[in-house]
């Protein structure tokens, strides 16, 4: 929500030249946030509902037992899917999140006359997300 009159310039970490459509960023935040909340929830149902199918799916095994798994086919690939995108998902709520809580407290450095610390925020809100999932050893 930069004017383009007068882009944004930084140099050396410092901010020379901001002019924000203080109005327009409550107004994407508030939407973006609203957007974040129903990825959020929809990632959560998706989880429940993969690992309902899974456990729903059956088994292909013989059925005296020993078993070391009740997945079955079905459920393993199910399993493996969620455990595949988990990361990915994770990031985007992680970026998605820092990205919005930083474009708020720039702008509310920014509303202050703070643009040190405006530029601090939106550096600090720019740096990759880390997403450290526990090893499940097979």
């Amino acid at each position: 929500m930069f004017d383009d009159r007068r882009r944004t310039r930084i140099h050396g970490g410092s901010v020379t030249g901001w002019d924000i459509d203080v109005a327009g960023v409550r107004g994407v935040l508030r939407n973006t946030g609203t957007v974040a909340k129903n990825l959020s929830d929809t990632g959560t149902a998706m989880q429940d509902n993969l690992e309902e199918a899974a456990s729903a799916a059956g088994t292909l095994t013989d059925q005296y037992g020993p078993y070391a798994s009740t997945a079955g086919l079905v459920g393993a690939a199910l399993s493996a899917f969620l455990e595949h995108w988990t990361r990915d998902l994770i990031y985007l709520s992680d970026r998605t999140s820092r990205s919005v809580n930083g474009a708020a407290e720039a702008t509310g450095h920014y509303i202050q006359g703070d643009l040190t610390m405006a530029a601090t925020a939106q550096r600090e809100a720019a740096k990759e997300p880390k997403v450290d999932l526990p090893r499940v050893d097979r």
